[in-house]
């Protein structure tokens, strides 16, 4: 971080954001564009601004910073804990946060943000969206399942529950409608393409193009395998500290999901993945460690497929370039 002028950590709440400089020490301003401005005037030229991915809260800075052409690097909470852990720090503080997040950088190469089109933004507000209707809609669901098995339903809550998720249908129907019509504005090729791969569906190949800026933001398929958190991590040392295979948990929780789902059925529709998964679980591994691994795979094979602009076929996705 050396051929930076001045490192900022920065953590962000609901209402301000403190700051830590590598030269300056602690500040504090209010989480809106007054004290974005405010702040702008007292960076130093060649400065580097980091903080943690806290969901709504860093977004508005980050791209205010990134559009006033200030380098911004958003960078996992998982990473900047475990640095806290390692340390030892016992001081929880939003100073002492701050403070953290700017060792954190000037210790490790971070990555450098850039700015998400309207596109992107719109897109991610609307799977954000569609996530909440659709638990919402699990819930309707199953309340009236539940009150089904009273057996003398009241007429009224019946039909009101009936409403409700007829509703959440028509909701959720709009926002895939819409969610699909503007990944094909720009990355109709890539859509076409990821749906070929036995096991990807519509919703996980429009959050992957969505995610990954079309795979632009990755230069190969174990750069993106470990942005989305699917490279199982062993935990051994020595002869006498042992546990289970697991998955690690840094990475995109959302697309980690979706690919753990499209994994059940890529065990069986998608050659490559099932002797993966086979291989696996007659070696006497859990079936939850096999089916990361198909994980893993599908999401190399996606990689593949939209590197080399070739739809899925078994015969040859095997000798693509997916490393």
């Amino acid at each position: 971080m050396n051929k930076y002028k001045e490192t900022f950590g920065v953590d962000i709440s609901k209402d301000v954001f403190d700051l830590h400089g590598s030269n300056s020490g602690h500040d504090q301003f209010k989480n809106n564009e007054k004290g974005f401005k405010s702040f702008l005037k007292i960076l130093p030229q060649d400065s580097i601004v980091v903080m943690e991915a806290t969901g709504y809260y860093h977004y508005r800075l980050a791209q205010f910073l990134y559009k006033s052409n200030v380098v911004v690097s958003v960078v996992n909470p998982l990473s900047v804990k475990r640095f806290i852990q390692m340390k030892l720090a016992k001081v929880k503080t939003d100073k002492s946060d701050a403070k953290a997040i700017c060792d954190y950088a000037m210790a490790n190469e971070v990555p450098l943000y850039s700015a998400l089109t309207d596109v992107q933004a719109e897109c991610l507000q609307l799977f954000r969206l569609l996530d909440s209707y659709l638990k919402k809609r699990t819930a309707a669901k199953n309340k009236l399942h539940g009150e089904e098995t009273l057996g003398i339903p009241s007429k009224f809550v019946y039909r009101s529950l009936k409403r409700d998720r007829k509703h959440l249908d028509k909701e959720i129907a709009g926002i895939e409608e819409r969610l699909l019509s503007l990944v094909r504005k720009e990355q109709q090729q890539q859509l076409t393409l990821l749906t070929t791969v036995p096991g990807i569906g519509i919703k996980t190949a429009l959050f992957l193009i969505v995610v990954t800026d079309g795979f632009s933001k990755f230069e190969t398929a174990a750069q993106l395998c470990s942005y989305v958190g699917i490279t199982p991590t062993i935990r051994e040392s020595g002869s006498s500290v042992r546990g289970r295979s697991r998955i690690s948990k840094v990475g995109n929780k959302k697309l980690r999901n979706l690919l753990f789902l499209c994994a059940f059925n890529a065990c069986k529709y998608n050659k490559a993945c099932r002797e993966i998964y086979e291989r696996i679980v007659n070696k006497g591994k859990s079936k939850k460690l096999a089916l990361i691994a198909v994980a893993n795979k599908l999401l190399k094979q996606c990689f593949a497929i939209v590197k080399s602009g070739l739809p899925y076929d078994d015969a040859h996705v095997s000798v693509l370039k997916i490393n």
